[in-house]
């Protein structure tokens, strides 16, 4: 395992999750609701900017690696499922959109695995469609972890209608990585 700046940041992302999580579980009187949604918003956003960060610097800085390759995905989708849980326990989402997001997940990293074992990974690389799912994800769950108003706006509604756009890109770039892969499936039965 190379240790090197993008790793680290990757290490930091998951290390993040169960911070984010355990806030919610603080004892009573520790913080209000406020400070509780507040500080779950900020160590997910900080989660969310490492995501981004740790890819950038692995090419700028020519520090990718297997393990990095491997560790990201693995922290994105502990991260996304990790919030979309407690969202769901807070009654801040609905289990159905929980259940499409994180079943996607699970698709979609075993699809990439089995078609690498075929020779095929490259038909399943991530898309643009991919990245915009990952984006509208990333800011419905912040907002909804957030969940206050904020200048007027209803963050929480805001987050809720967000949330359901992912879903619905989930989907979408589930069936754009399917019909990818079942050309390559065909050839190699």
């Amino acid at each position: 395992m190379p240790l090197n700046v993008p790793n680290l940041l990757t290490w930091l992302r998951i290390l993040l999750i169960p911070l984010v999580v355990a806030v919610f579980y603080l004892p009573d009187g520790w913080l209000d609701e406020h400070q509780v949604n507040l500080l779950a918003a900020v160590m997910f956003a900080v989660a969310a900017v490492t995501d981004w960060l740790d890819g950038y610097l692995a090419r700028i800085l020519n520090q990718t690696s297997a393990f990095g390759a491997f560790l990201d995905p693995v922290a994105d989708k502990l991260m996304v499922a990790a919030a979309l849980i407690v969202l769901v326990q807070l009654g801040r989402v609905d289990a159905l959109i929980a259940l499409i997001i994180i079943g996607r997940e699970i698709t979609i990293s075993a699809l990439r695995e089995w078609m690498a074992s075929i020779g095929a990974r490259s038909s399943v690389a991530v898309s643009m469609i991919g990245k915009f799912k990952t984006a509208a994800q990333m800011i419905a769950i912040l907002l909804l972890l957030f969940h206050e108003s904020w200048l007027g706006v209803d963050i929480q509604q805001l987050g809720t209608w967000l949330i359901w756009l992912a879903a619905l890109l989930t989907i979408w770039s589930m069936v754009y990585y399917l019909r990818r892969a079942i050309p390559e499936v065909i050839r190699h039965r």
